[in-house]
């Protein structure tokens, strides 16, 4: 075990990220963010904290986006679908999506499936936390990436969020 990120670290990134977002958003009018379940999502909550607590009197969209029934990588077991909620229109407009960590690029393939049953948008970014670069199966890269790592098919990466931490396995 070896931690990636600790506490500090892990604020300090998520800080920087959301900085970036918004360095490159000209109107946040024209802009979602989407967490992908189920580990996106807490990734994005503290990202849009973020966005809120450094662009004061703004309010970003965010919504969550499950995958489940369009991954193509868990065939073994029962599908149990997780929440989506996407209360606003994403026609036209930039999307970020936003998940942990990036490491196939199964995951965003499958988001970037879900997302046009909600419409056509102008665009489609992508913003992870960790990247684990070198392992990837399909050419998905990250446009906003916290830390990229190198690492064997055979570890894992874990955000511990009752540690605050990411941790290598």
């Amino acid at each position: 075990m070896k931690t990636i990120l600790d506490k500090q670290q892990l604020h300090l990134t998520i800080l920087r990220l959301a900085q970036q977002l918004l360095e490159n958003s000209v109107d946040l009018n024209d802009i979602v963010f989407i967490g992908i379940q189920p580990r996106g999502v807490q990734v994005g909550a503290k990202l849009m904290d973020c966005i809120t607590q450094l662009s004061p009197g703004t309010k970003p969209q965010y919504g969550i986006l499950d995958i489940t029934f369009y991954r193509d990588d868990v065939r073994d077991e029962l599908h149990v679908a997780n929440t989506t909620d996407i209360p606003f229109s994403i026609e036209g407009k930039k999307v970020i999506l936003i998940d942990d960590v990036l490491y196939t690029g199964r995951t965003i393939r499958a988001a970037l499936d879900a997302i046009q049953d909600f419409g056509r948008p102008q665009k489609i970014e992508l913003c992870v936390l960790v990247d684990r670069r070198f392992n990837r199966e399909l050419p998905i890269q990250p446009d906003y990436c916290g830390k990229a790592i190198d690492s064997m098919i055979s570890q894992k990466v874990k955000v511990e969020w009752d540690k605050e931490a990411v941790v290598l396995y």
